[in-house]
């Protein structure tokens, strides 16, 4: 995703999204002060609907029966809120983030139950293949490396096409946004709130103070590391377990454009930049903590000192499935 610039987390341990991992090299995401676009129907009770999202404004003439996902960190929402999905773009297959058929592991499986094809491989745009997979909706992303913004235009004179934005929102947000778009809005506020209880329980079972976090995906001495902000995904799915996270200064940013979900930080200043009691690791196995807590720049750090250093799983990119099992994953080690 140009969501991000992972410009060392093409190893497979860091990665959610082979796609946001693999194949990131930078990232543009709405300013925080800016609001982001939100799907917008004109009627809420019938169609056509008149959709308006991060590209403009899109008719749908009738509640859609075959969509297809260009989008593959999108497709975990669409697969959410039980949309009609016929085809998602997939990454390079068999990877630490990927299932055989290049679809995300968390949900990989429940796709191929639902009967969803593989629309193109490793993210490589097909348009025979879109046109062969006979659409009533295209969704597209901004950025990341599932992006084929450049083709909007094209797709949009064969297909109703909506972009969105997945990276400067919440995977709750965005379901309410293709729900507006689909004619799903009951079962994406119905997801959403099924989840919201699963981590008041959930918070309700941790019994480990972390005290204030750092969450950080980090790329070792080769490269910028990325820590989260209090606005991104996992901040606020934290605050929902009644953690606390804590941003990098705003000066140590080297992020080419203002981001909702991180700061871009050097080598050199990552030690600056952690200022949490905790630090836990986007995207991180448990060889990435020894790696953390191994690395002599980063021995006075509070969180390395106490040995308060948790790896977060695949958990780049969250969706229903990853965000569930993220909360899982912190449950476990904070109980």
């Amino acid at each position: 995703m140009k969501s991000l610039r992972l410009r060392s987390l093409a190893t497979v341990t860091l990665a959610v999204a082979a796609l946001a991992l693999s194949a990131c090299s930078s990232s543009e995401t709405a300013d925080p002060g800016d609001a982001t676009p939100q799907a917008e129907v004109t009627e809420d009770t019938s169609w056509p609907r008149t959709i308006t999202h991060e590209a403009g404004e899109t008719v749908i003439e009738a509640k859609p029966e075959r969509i297809v996902s260009t989008a593959m960190s999108a497709t975990g929402t669409l697969l959410a809120i039980d949309a009609p999905v016929v085809a998602s773009a997939a990454s390079k297959p068999d990877t630490a983030s990927a299932d055989a058929n290049g679809f995300f592991r968390q949900w990989g499986d429940l796709a191929v139950e639902r009967g969803v094809e593989v629309l193109y491989p490793n993210l490589e745009f097909d348009l025979e293949a879109i046109i062969a997979a006979e659409p009533d909706l295209v969704i597209v992303s901004t950025s990341g490396a599932d992006s084929v913004l450049d083709q909007y235009a094209q797709l949009s004179e064969l297909y109703p096409t909506i972009v969105v934005d997945y990276s400067s929102q919440t995977w709750q947000d965005l379901a309410a946004e293709l729900g507006a778009a689909t004619g799903l809005e009951d079962e994406a506020a119905a997801a959403a709130a099924d989840f919201d209880a699963y981590v008041a329980d959930a918070a309700k079972k941790i019994t480990v103070d972390p005290g204030v976090a750092s969450i950080v995906s980090y790329n070792g001495a080769e490269s910028d590391s990325a820590v989260a902000k209090t606005t991104s995904p996992w901040a606020q799915l934290f605050d929902g377990l009644g953690i606390e996270v804590v941003a990098a200064p705003d000066e140590l940013d080297t992020s080419e454009q203002v981001r909702q979900d991180v700061a871009w930080v050097s080598f050199e200043n990552v030690t600056a930049a952690i200022g949490g009691d905790s630090v836990f690791l986007l995207s991180g196995e448990a060889p990435d903590v020894e790696r953390f807590l191994a690395e002599p720049t980063l021995a006075n750090l509070p969180a390395v000192q106490s040995k308060q250093v948790y790896p977060m799983g695949l958990s780049f990119r969250l969706d229903l499935y990853s965000a569930t099992s993220l909360v899982d994953t912190l449950v476990e080690q904070l109980s």
